[in-house]
Protein backbone atom coordinates (compact mmCIF):
# COMPACT_ATOMS: atom_id res chain seq x y z
CA UNK A 1 0.00 0.00 0.00
CA UNK A 2 1.34 3.45 -0.92
CA UNK A 3 1.71 6.27 1.62
CA UNK A 4 -1.07 8.13 -0.20
CA UNK A 5 -3.40 5.15 0.14
CA UNK A 6 -2.51 4.73 3.81
CA UNK A 7 -3.24 8.40 4.46
CA UNK A 8 -6.52 8.42 2.54
CA UNK A 9 -8.54 7.15 5.50
CA UNK A 10 -7.04 9.62 7.98
CA UNK A 11 -8.32 13.09 8.76
CA UNK A 12 -5.10 14.57 7.37
CA UNK A 13 -5.46 12.52 4.19
CA UNK A 14 -9.02 13.69 3.56
CA UNK A 15 -8.05 17.33 3.85
CA UNK A 16 -10.18 20.13 5.27
CA UNK A 17 -13.95 20.30 4.93
CA UNK A 18 -14.60 22.85 2.19
CA UNK A 19 -17.50 25.33 2.16
CA UNK A 20 -18.64 28.19 -0.06
CA UNK A 21 -18.53 31.83 0.99
CA UNK A 22 -22.32 31.75 1.35
CA UNK A 23 -22.09 28.93 3.91
CA UNK A 24 -19.31 30.78 5.75
CA UNK A 25 -21.55 33.86 5.91
CA UNK A 26 -24.42 31.79 7.34
CA UNK A 27 -22.14 30.36 10.01
CA UNK A 28 -20.86 33.82 10.92
CA UNK A 29 -24.43 35.10 11.24
CA UNK A 30 -25.36 32.18 13.49
CA UNK A 31 -22.33 32.75 15.72
CA UNK A 32 -23.16 36.44 16.06
CA UNK A 33 -26.76 35.59 16.97
CA UNK A 34 -25.73 33.04 19.61
CA UNK A 35 -23.00 35.26 21.07
CA UNK A 36 -25.48 38.10 21.49
CA UNK A 37 -28.12 35.86 23.07
CA UNK A 38 -25.72 34.30 25.58
CA UNK A 39 -23.56 37.39 26.15
CA UNK A 40 -20.34 35.87 24.89
CA UNK A 41 -17.64 38.43 24.06
CA UNK A 42 -15.96 37.66 20.75
CA UNK A 43 -13.60 40.67 20.82
CA UNK A 44 -11.28 41.76 23.61
CA UNK A 45 -11.48 45.36 24.87
CA UNK A 46 -8.50 47.47 23.79
CA UNK A 47 -7.25 48.03 27.37
CA UNK A 48 -7.11 44.25 27.90
CA UNK A 49 -5.12 43.77 24.69
CA UNK A 50 -2.73 46.59 25.60
CA UNK A 51 -2.10 45.04 29.02
CA UNK A 52 -1.60 41.60 27.49
CA UNK A 53 0.97 42.91 25.00
CA UNK A 54 2.89 44.69 27.78
CA UNK A 55 3.12 41.45 29.76
CA UNK A 56 4.88 39.79 26.82
CA UNK A 57 7.77 42.29 26.93
CA UNK A 58 11.17 41.43 28.41
CA UNK A 59 10.05 37.84 28.96
CA UNK A 60 13.49 36.26 29.24
CA UNK A 61 14.81 38.85 31.69
CA UNK A 62 11.72 38.35 33.85
CA UNK A 63 12.14 34.56 33.84
CA UNK A 64 15.82 34.95 34.76
CA UNK A 65 14.84 37.16 37.71
CA UNK A 66 12.25 34.60 38.82
CA UNK A 67 14.91 31.88 39.16
CA UNK A 68 15.86 33.32 42.57
CA UNK A 69 12.40 32.48 43.93
CA UNK A 70 11.55 29.28 42.01
CA UNK A 71 12.80 25.74 41.62
CA UNK A 72 14.91 25.43 38.49
CA UNK A 73 13.65 22.33 36.65
CA UNK A 74 15.08 23.19 33.25
CA UNK A 75 17.31 20.10 33.23
CA UNK A 76 14.35 17.80 33.94
CA UNK A 77 13.05 16.05 30.80
CA UNK A 78 9.54 17.38 30.11
CA UNK A 79 7.16 17.37 27.17
CA UNK A 80 3.64 18.42 26.16
CA UNK A 81 0.96 16.31 24.44
CA UNK A 82 -1.92 18.05 22.68
CA UNK A 83 -4.18 17.82 19.62
CA UNK A 84 -2.53 18.58 16.29
CA UNK A 85 -4.39 21.90 16.00
CA UNK A 86 -3.72 23.08 19.59
CA UNK A 87 -2.89 26.77 19.82
CA UNK A 88 -1.54 26.83 23.36
CA UNK A 89 0.15 24.30 25.62
CA UNK A 90 -0.66 24.71 29.30
CA UNK A 91 0.53 21.38 30.72
CA UNK A 92 3.71 19.31 30.49
CA UNK A 93 4.76 16.13 32.27
CA UNK A 94 7.95 14.53 33.56
CA UNK A 95 8.36 11.00 34.95
CA UNK A 96 10.86 8.95 36.92
CA UNK A 97 10.67 5.74 38.94
CA UNK A 98 12.53 3.45 41.31
CA UNK A 99 11.66 0.02 42.67
CA UNK A 100 9.04 1.33 45.11
CA UNK A 101 7.67 4.58 43.68
CA UNK A 102 6.89 6.62 40.61
CA UNK A 103 7.68 10.32 40.65
CA UNK A 104 5.30 12.26 38.42
CA UNK A 105 5.70 15.96 37.75
CA UNK A 106 2.79 17.82 36.17
CA UNK A 107 3.89 21.31 35.14
CA UNK A 108 1.12 23.84 34.52
CA UNK A 109 1.65 27.21 32.87
CA UNK A 110 1.86 29.83 35.63
CA UNK A 111 -0.87 32.03 34.19
CA UNK A 112 -1.55 33.66 37.58
CA UNK A 113 1.92 35.25 37.41
CA UNK A 114 0.65 37.34 34.49
CA UNK A 115 -3.11 37.49 35.19
CA UNK A 116 -4.10 38.36 38.76
CA UNK A 117 -6.77 40.28 40.71
CA UNK A 118 -6.64 43.97 39.90
CA UNK A 119 -5.49 43.44 36.32
CA UNK A 120 -7.62 44.14 33.26
CA UNK A 121 -7.09 40.58 32.02
CA UNK A 122 -8.36 39.14 35.32
CA UNK A 123 -11.53 41.24 35.11
CA UNK A 124 -12.09 40.11 31.51
CA UNK A 125 -11.44 36.46 32.45
CA UNK A 126 -14.13 36.78 35.14
CA UNK A 127 -16.49 38.12 32.46
CA UNK A 128 -15.78 35.18 30.12
CA UNK A 129 -15.08 32.39 32.68
CA UNK A 130 -13.92 29.91 30.04
CA UNK A 131 -12.84 29.42 26.46
CA UNK A 132 -15.69 28.45 24.14
CA UNK A 133 -14.74 25.91 21.50
CA UNK A 134 -16.86 25.70 18.35
CA UNK A 135 -15.89 23.69 15.25
CA UNK A 136 -13.19 25.77 13.52
CA UNK A 137 -13.88 28.76 15.79
CA UNK A 138 -12.63 29.60 19.28
CA UNK A 139 -13.61 32.38 21.71
CA UNK A 140 -10.69 32.62 24.12
CA UNK A 141 -10.84 33.40 27.84
CA UNK A 142 -7.45 35.12 27.69
CA UNK A 143 -5.96 37.18 24.84
CA UNK A 144 -4.07 34.83 22.49
CA UNK A 145 -1.19 37.33 22.35
CA UNK A 146 -0.47 36.27 25.95
CA UNK A 147 -1.93 32.75 26.13
CA UNK A 148 -0.14 31.48 23.04
CA UNK A 149 3.24 33.03 23.91
CA UNK A 150 4.57 33.53 27.46
CA UNK A 151 1.84 31.36 29.04
CA UNK A 152 2.34 28.50 26.60
CA UNK A 153 4.85 25.76 27.43
CA UNK A 154 6.34 25.78 23.95
CA UNK A 155 9.33 23.50 23.29
CA UNK A 156 12.91 24.69 23.64
CA UNK A 157 11.92 27.77 25.64
CA UNK A 158 12.21 28.55 29.36
CA UNK A 159 8.77 29.09 30.89
CA UNK A 160 7.28 29.89 34.30
CA UNK A 161 5.22 27.02 35.68
CA UNK A 162 3.31 25.80 38.69
CA UNK A 163 4.57 22.25 39.30
CA UNK A 164 2.72 19.46 41.11
CA UNK A 165 5.35 16.89 42.11
CA UNK A 166 3.85 13.58 43.23
CA UNK A 167 5.61 10.55 44.68
CA UNK A 168 3.25 7.62 44.04
CA UNK A 169 3.46 4.17 45.63
CA UNK A 170 3.94 1.53 42.91
CA UNK A 171 1.70 -0.99 44.66
CA UNK A 172 -1.22 1.09 45.95
CA UNK A 173 -0.88 4.08 43.55
CA UNK A 174 -1.54 6.33 46.55
CA UNK A 175 0.38 9.52 47.25
CA UNK A 176 3.55 9.05 49.28
CA UNK A 177 4.31 12.76 49.04
CA UNK A 178 2.91 15.79 47.23
CA UNK A 179 4.76 19.07 46.70
CA UNK A 180 3.29 22.05 44.86
CA UNK A 181 5.63 24.88 43.95
CA UNK A 182 6.53 27.57 41.44
CA UNK A 183 9.17 26.52 38.91
CA UNK A 184 10.99 27.32 35.70
CA UNK A 185 10.83 24.50 33.13
CA UNK A 186 12.14 23.86 29.64
CA UNK A 187 9.92 21.60 27.53
CA UNK A 188 11.97 19.28 25.35
CA UNK A 189 9.29 18.57 22.76
CA UNK A 190 5.69 19.22 21.74
CA UNK A 191 3.96 15.96 20.80
CA UNK A 192 0.61 15.49 19.13
CA UNK A 193 -1.48 12.55 20.35
CA UNK A 194 -0.51 10.59 17.24
CA UNK A 195 3.18 11.31 17.82
CA UNK A 196 2.89 10.26 21.47
CA UNK A 197 1.36 6.95 20.35
CA UNK A 198 4.22 6.47 17.90
CA UNK A 199 6.87 7.22 20.55
CA UNK A 200 5.49 4.42 22.73
CA UNK A 201 6.11 2.02 19.81
CA UNK A 202 9.42 3.34 18.45
CA UNK A 203 12.35 1.89 20.39
CA UNK A 204 15.26 4.29 20.49
CA UNK A 205 13.12 7.32 19.62
CA UNK A 206 13.35 10.43 21.81
CA UNK A 207 11.03 10.15 24.84
CA UNK A 208 10.33 6.47 24.06
CA UNK A 209 11.26 5.29 27.55
CA UNK A 210 9.51 8.21 29.25
CA UNK A 211 6.30 7.71 27.27
CA UNK A 212 6.27 4.00 28.10
CA UNK A 213 6.94 4.62 31.78
CA UNK A 214 4.21 7.24 32.14
CA UNK A 215 1.75 5.04 30.23
CA UNK A 216 2.59 2.17 32.60
CA UNK A 217 1.54 4.44 35.48
CA UNK A 218 -1.46 5.97 33.66
CA UNK A 219 -2.87 2.60 32.66
CA UNK A 220 -2.77 1.41 36.27
CA UNK A 221 -4.40 4.62 37.47
CA UNK A 222 -7.12 4.19 34.86
CA UNK A 223 -7.83 0.59 35.85
CA UNK A 224 -7.85 1.52 39.53
CA UNK A 225 -10.37 4.29 38.89
CA UNK A 226 -12.69 1.88 37.11
CA UNK A 227 -12.32 -0.68 39.88
CA UNK A 228 -13.15 2.00 42.45
CA UNK A 229 -16.31 2.93 40.55
CA UNK A 230 -15.28 5.89 38.42
CA UNK A 231 -17.52 6.30 35.36
CA UNK A 232 -15.59 5.88 32.08
CA UNK A 233 -17.80 6.94 29.18
CA UNK A 234 -15.07 6.55 26.54
CA UNK A 235 -13.75 2.98 26.87
CA UNK A 236 -11.72 3.04 23.65
CA UNK A 237 -9.45 5.97 24.50
CA UNK A 238 -5.94 5.45 23.10
CA UNK A 239 -2.75 5.36 25.16
CA UNK A 240 -1.76 8.98 24.55
CA UNK A 241 -5.14 10.30 25.71
CA UNK A 242 -5.02 7.94 28.71
CA UNK A 243 -1.65 9.40 29.73
CA UNK A 244 -2.88 13.00 29.61
CA UNK A 245 -6.23 12.31 31.26
CA UNK A 246 -4.88 10.25 34.16
CA UNK A 247 -1.92 12.54 34.86
CA UNK A 248 -4.17 15.61 34.93
CA UNK A 249 -6.75 13.89 37.13
CA UNK A 250 -4.02 12.85 39.57
CA UNK A 251 -2.61 16.39 39.69
CA UNK A 252 -6.03 18.00 40.15
CA UNK A 253 -6.77 15.55 42.93
CA UNK A 254 -3.43 16.24 44.63
CA UNK A 255 -3.94 20.00 44.60
CA UNK A 256 -7.49 19.98 45.92
CA UNK A 257 -6.64 17.48 48.66
CA UNK A 258 -3.78 19.80 49.65
CA UNK A 259 -6.14 22.78 49.77
CA UNK A 260 -8.87 20.99 51.72
CA UNK A 261 -7.00 18.71 54.13
CA UNK A 262 -3.61 20.38 54.60
CA UNK A 263 -4.64 24.02 54.40
CA UNK A 264 -8.36 23.85 55.15
CA UNK A 265 -9.14 26.68 52.73
CA UNK A 266 -12.00 27.38 50.40
CA UNK A 267 -11.31 26.97 46.69
CA UNK A 268 -13.22 26.43 43.46
CA UNK A 269 -14.05 22.77 44.00
CA UNK A 270 -15.77 20.73 41.28
CA UNK A 271 -18.91 19.11 42.71
CA UNK A 272 -20.93 16.58 40.74
CA UNK A 273 -24.22 15.43 42.35
CA UNK A 274 -25.43 11.89 41.75
CA UNK A 275 -28.67 10.89 40.04
CA UNK A 276 -31.46 9.51 42.21
CA UNK A 277 -31.85 5.70 42.37
CA UNK A 278 -34.93 6.01 40.14
CA UNK A 279 -32.99 8.02 37.57
CA UNK A 280 -30.18 5.46 37.52
CA UNK A 281 -32.72 2.65 37.10
CA UNK A 282 -34.28 4.54 34.19
CA UNK A 283 -30.89 4.88 32.49
CA UNK A 284 -29.90 1.25 33.09
CA UNK A 285 -33.22 -0.06 31.74
CA UNK A 286 -32.80 2.07 28.62
CA UNK A 287 -29.30 0.67 28.15
CA UNK A 288 -30.41 -2.92 28.79
CA UNK A 289 -33.08 -2.61 26.09
CA UNK A 290 -30.56 -1.67 23.39
CA UNK A 291 -29.93 -4.33 20.76
CA UNK A 292 -26.79 -6.33 21.50
CA UNK A 293 -26.24 -4.74 24.92
CA UNK A 294 -26.46 -6.46 28.29
CA UNK A 295 -25.58 -5.40 31.81
CA UNK A 296 -23.91 -8.03 34.02
CA UNK A 297 -26.37 -9.18 36.68
CA UNK A 298 -24.06 -8.48 39.59
CA UNK A 299 -23.43 -4.85 38.68
CA UNK A 300 -26.95 -3.39 38.79
CA UNK A 301 -26.41 -2.24 42.39
CA UNK A 302 -23.35 -0.25 41.27
CA UNK A 303 -24.64 1.86 38.34
CA UNK A 304 -21.31 3.38 37.31
CA UNK A 305 -19.67 -0.05 37.09
CA UNK A 306 -22.74 -1.34 35.25
CA UNK A 307 -22.39 1.40 32.63
CA UNK A 308 -18.64 0.75 32.30
CA UNK A 309 -19.30 -2.94 31.71
CA UNK A 310 -22.02 -2.23 29.15
CA UNK A 311 -19.77 0.19 27.25
CA UNK A 312 -16.89 -2.25 27.13
CA UNK A 313 -18.98 -5.18 25.90
CA UNK A 314 -21.47 -3.44 23.60
CA UNK A 315 -21.27 -3.13 19.79
CA UNK A 316 -19.64 0.08 18.64
CA UNK A 317 -22.88 1.33 17.09
CA UNK A 318 -24.49 1.49 20.55
CA UNK A 319 -21.81 3.53 22.34
CA UNK A 320 -23.43 6.92 21.66
CA UNK A 321 -26.85 5.63 22.77
CA UNK A 322 -25.41 4.34 26.05
CA UNK A 323 -23.61 7.62 26.65
CA UNK A 324 -26.79 9.62 25.93
CA UNK A 325 -28.83 7.45 28.31
CA UNK A 326 -26.38 8.24 31.10
CA UNK A 327 -25.99 11.95 30.36
CA UNK A 328 -29.77 12.35 30.23
CA UNK A 329 -30.13 11.51 33.94
CA UNK A 330 -26.80 12.91 35.15
CA UNK A 331 -27.02 16.24 37.02
CA UNK A 332 -24.69 19.03 35.89
CA UNK A 333 -21.38 19.40 37.66
CA UNK A 334 -20.87 22.82 39.24
CA UNK A 335 -18.27 24.89 41.05
CA UNK A 336 -18.64 25.38 44.80
CA UNK A 337 -16.48 26.91 47.52
CA UNK A 338 -16.42 23.62 49.42
CA UNK A 339 -16.24 20.03 48.11
CA UNK A 340 -19.39 18.83 49.87
CA UNK A 341 -20.80 15.81 48.02
CA UNK A 342 -17.66 15.13 46.00
CA UNK A 343 -17.57 14.28 42.31
CA UNK A 344 -20.00 11.44 41.59
CA UNK A 345 -18.92 10.53 38.05
CA UNK A 346 -15.24 10.32 39.02
CA UNK A 347 -16.08 8.84 42.42
CA UNK A 348 -13.69 11.31 44.10
CA UNK A 349 -14.56 12.66 47.55
CA UNK A 350 -12.73 15.92 46.76
CA UNK A 351 -11.96 17.28 43.32
CA UNK A 352 -11.23 20.56 41.58
CA UNK A 353 -9.59 21.98 38.47
CA UNK A 354 -5.97 23.18 38.32
CA UNK A 355 -4.44 21.99 35.06
CA UNK A 356 -6.03 24.33 32.47
CA UNK A 357 -5.65 27.95 33.65
CA UNK A 358 -5.44 29.27 30.08
CA UNK A 359 -9.00 28.18 29.29
CA UNK A 360 -10.86 27.92 32.64
CA UNK A 361 -11.38 30.57 35.31
CA UNK A 362 -11.66 27.91 38.04
CA UNK A 363 -8.10 26.71 37.40
CA UNK A 364 -6.75 30.26 37.28
CA UNK A 365 -8.38 31.10 40.62
CA UNK A 366 -7.12 27.89 42.21
CA UNK A 367 -3.59 28.77 41.03
CA UNK A 368 -3.92 32.11 42.76
CA UNK A 369 -5.24 30.51 45.96
CA UNK A 370 -2.38 27.98 46.03
CA UNK A 371 0.26 30.65 45.43
CA UNK A 372 -1.12 33.34 47.74
CA UNK A 373 -2.73 31.06 50.34
CA UNK A 374 -5.63 33.50 50.20
CA UNK A 375 -9.18 33.36 48.85
CA UNK A 376 -11.01 35.99 46.75
CA UNK A 377 -13.71 37.73 48.80
CA UNK A 378 -16.28 37.06 46.09
CA UNK A 379 -15.43 33.35 45.71
CA UNK A 380 -19.05 32.14 46.01
CA UNK A 381 -20.17 34.57 43.30
CA UNK A 382 -17.25 33.47 41.10
CA UNK A 383 -18.25 29.81 41.53
CA UNK A 384 -21.85 30.58 40.53
CA UNK A 385 -20.79 32.69 37.55
CA UNK A 386 -18.30 30.09 36.28
CA UNK A 387 -20.98 27.38 36.51
CA UNK A 388 -23.51 29.52 34.63
CA UNK A 389 -21.08 30.58 31.90
CA UNK A 390 -19.93 27.00 31.42
CA UNK A 391 -23.55 25.99 30.82
CA UNK A 392 -23.99 28.90 28.38
CA UNK A 393 -20.87 27.87 26.45
CA UNK A 394 -22.04 24.27 26.17
CA UNK A 395 -25.49 25.43 25.02
CA UNK A 396 -23.94 27.64 22.34
CA UNK A 397 -21.79 24.74 21.14
CA UNK A 398 -24.82 22.42 20.97
CA UNK A 399 -27.01 24.95 19.10
CA UNK A 400 -24.19 25.85 16.71
CA UNK A 401 -23.59 22.20 15.86
CA UNK A 402 -27.32 21.70 15.33
CA UNK A 403 -27.32 24.60 12.88
CA UNK A 404 -24.32 23.11 11.10
CA UNK A 405 -26.28 19.88 10.66
CA UNK A 406 -29.06 21.90 8.99
CA UNK A 407 -26.38 23.03 6.52
CA UNK A 408 -25.32 19.38 6.08
CA UNK A 409 -22.04 19.95 7.94
CA UNK A 410 -20.63 17.61 10.58
CA UNK A 411 -18.97 19.33 13.52
CA UNK A 412 -16.76 16.39 14.42
CA UNK A 413 -15.46 16.17 10.84
CA UNK A 414 -14.51 19.85 10.94
CA UNK A 415 -12.82 19.40 14.31
CA UNK A 416 -10.78 16.52 12.88
CA UNK A 417 -10.00 17.99 9.47
CA UNK A 418 -10.30 21.76 9.72
CA UNK A 419 -12.33 24.12 7.53
CA UNK A 420 -11.55 25.86 4.25
CA UNK A 421 -13.64 28.56 2.58
CA UNK A 422 -13.64 28.40 -1.23
CA UNK A 423 -14.11 31.89 -2.68
CA UNK A 424 -16.80 32.52 -5.27
CA UNK A 425 -14.36 32.96 -8.16
CA UNK A 426 -12.65 29.61 -7.57
CA UNK A 427 -16.01 27.89 -7.06
CA UNK A 428 -17.31 29.27 -10.37
CA UNK A 429 -14.33 27.78 -12.24
CA UNK A 430 -14.79 24.27 -10.80
CA UNK A 431 -16.32 21.50 -12.83
CA UNK A 432 -19.41 19.71 -11.53
CA UNK A 433 -17.45 16.87 -9.88
CA UNK A 434 -15.21 19.30 -7.97
CA UNK A 435 -18.21 21.32 -6.81
CA UNK A 436 -19.72 18.21 -5.24
CA UNK A 437 -16.88 18.19 -2.70
CA UNK A 438 -17.72 21.73 -1.57
CA UNK A 439 -20.66 22.32 0.78
CA UNK A 440 -23.19 24.83 -0.52
CA UNK A 441 -26.20 26.25 1.26
CA UNK A 442 -28.89 23.53 0.98
CA UNK A 443 -31.90 24.46 -1.15
CA UNK A 444 -34.15 24.23 1.93
CA UNK A 445 -32.02 26.98 3.57
CA UNK A 446 -31.95 29.37 0.59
Amino acid sequence: MSDAQADAGTAEGQGPVRITEAVADRLAEKRAELFEEFEINDEFPSDVLVEARKRTEDVYAEIEDELDERQDLRDLTAWTTDPADAQDFDDAISIDADEETYTLWVHIADVSHYVHPGSEMWAEAVERCNTVYLPAYTVHMLPPVLAETVCSLVPEEDRLAHTVEMTIDRETLSFEEVDIYKSVIHSDERLTYTEAENRIEEEGAPLHEECNLVYELADQLHEQRKEDGSLVLNPSRDRAHTIVEECMLKANKAVTHELMWDRGVEAMYRVHPQPTPDQWNEALKEIQDLDGVSIPGGSWDEPRKAVNAALEESPGRQLNKIQRAVLKVMPRAKYMNDPFGGHHALNFDIYGHFTSPIRRLSDLINHWIVAENDVPEDLIELCDRASDKEKDGETVERLYKQYMEELHLEGHAINDRGLEVVDDADFAEMDEEERESVHEVPETQR
